[in-house]
């Protein structure tokens, strides 16, 4: 990966390597995108306070998450058709975060599905669940995801109807591609891209098709979505499902105080500020708006992660200063992804650290547990939630 210095180099070289359809399908979000942009926007206003003289030599990235020791404050987090950017992709970047001692976590819109990833990998990984109108199904993907030995359960809850993305419906993205005109010439120009996909163990949505009764050839991510997404689910789902669970749970797509408070007072063991990458609700609030509130009500209680716009290290820096204990990232490792197979998502990852390194470095802090909001520009005030949000959270469970 030459002449690679950024998450931005990575998108683009990631553009040229796979088909449009795919690639806007990661890269989107809904509808005008105002959310998409906050994202990144609100982000970048945040200013960092430089310090001097401060002996940084001894920094270290480490830290722990439901009892989980991690090389570095970030998780991979769900993203679906990770195998539309690259072969075997949910395969491939579960590797490298493995390699790199991060968590990873399997979406159930995947191409590999929950038992090739085992297969694949060989150690255990997150596991993002989707609640459908049968809950047999969902009952049955647990199941699974626990004889895989996934030890977290990522409850996405913001996604009981789908926000319509413009750029997905004007491409006619479907999985595998329709042999359209224009499909078929933009997969000409991409043979890296065909070989690694024709050679993949999975073309389709790996945790659905041939496991639900007329599904066995779904191709289509929105039909799928609008037919089997559930608009009546409840907090009365949330807490069939954490009985049924055995391990930890995550809760991911709060953006809310009064929301992220019924989550804990059911038993999350942590929850994950999120407008889904912009995906949903557009115009909503960006979640580096929301997260300081939603750690300050409830960071005492469980543990808070963030996601949303995560480009660089000093956007790491400057959730977990506002009251995150970590960071999902998905576009970042999935332009990776798409830019060079297992390679570009360890690329990705070593980026985001070198940055947090030197982010951390010439803000005088050493350990991840010491960064709060005196390294905001005026963030004496955020201080507080800061500790409230590093406080110990509830021992997690035993794997399972």
């Amino acid at each position: 990966m030459k002449n690679i210095a950024s998450i931005d180099d990575l998108r683009t070289l990631a553009r040229r390597r796979v088909p449009r359809a795919f690639f806007e399908y990661a890269d989107s979000g809904s509808y005008s995108e105002q959310t998409l942009r906050a994202n990144r926007t609100d982000l970048e206003a945040i200013k960092l306070r430089q310090r001097v003289l401060v002996d940084v030599s001894e920094r270290s990235l480490a830290t722990t998450i439901l009892g989980q020791k991690l090389a570095a404050p970030l998780i991979l987090a769900p993203i679906g058709l990770c195998g539309m950017q690259h072969g075997d992709g949910e395969i491939l970047a579960a590797r490298a975060a493995n390699a790199a001692g991060l968590p990873f976590t399997l979406s159930t819109m995947s191409i590999c599905s929950i038992e090739q990833v085992a297969e694949g990998t060989g150690q255990p990984f997150w596991f993002q669940l989707y609640v459908i109108r049968d809950r047999g199904f969902s009952k049955a993907l647990m199941e699974r995801a626990i004889a895989a030995k996934c030890n977290t359960l990522v409850l996405t809850v913001d996604l009981q109807v789908l926000g319509q993305r413009h750029r997905d419906v004007k491409n006619g993205m479907t999985v595998p591609p329709e042999f359209r005109i224009k499909n078929v010439i933009d997969i000409a120009t991409k043979p890296a891209w065909a070989w690694s996909v024709l050679n993949a163990k999975s073309w389709t949505f790996g945790n659905i098709s041939g496991h639900v009764p007329g599904m066995e050839n779904v191709n289509s991510l929105a039909k799928w979505t609008n037919d089997q997404f559930d608009p009546g689910l409840s907090w009365k789902d949330v807490e069939w499902i954490k009985n049924y669970w055995p391990g930890n749970l995550v809760i991911k797509g709060l953006l809310d105080v009064e929301d992220a408070k019924t989550a804990v007072k059911l038993g999350a063991d942590a929850i994950v500020v999120s407008n889904h990458g912009g995906r949903q609700l557009d115009g909503t609030s960006s979640s580096i708006a929301m997260l300081p509130r939603v750690a300050d009500a409830v960071g005492n209680d469980t543990e808070v992660l963030f996601d949303g716009g995560i480009r660089t290290g000093a956007d790491i820096m400057r959730a977990i200063a506002l009251g995150a204990r970590a960071c999902l990232i998905g576009r970042s490792y999935i332009y990776g992804l798409g830019a060079g197979g297992q390679a570009g998502v360890a690329k990705a990852i070593d980026i985001l650290e070198k940055e947090l390194s030197v982010t951390m470095a010439l803000t005088g802090v050493n350990k991840i547990a010491d960064i709060d909001g005196r390294v905001i520009e005026g963030g004496a005030a955020k201080k507080k939630v800061a500790k409230v949000a590093k406080a110990k959270a509830p021992k997690p469970k035993a794997s399972a």
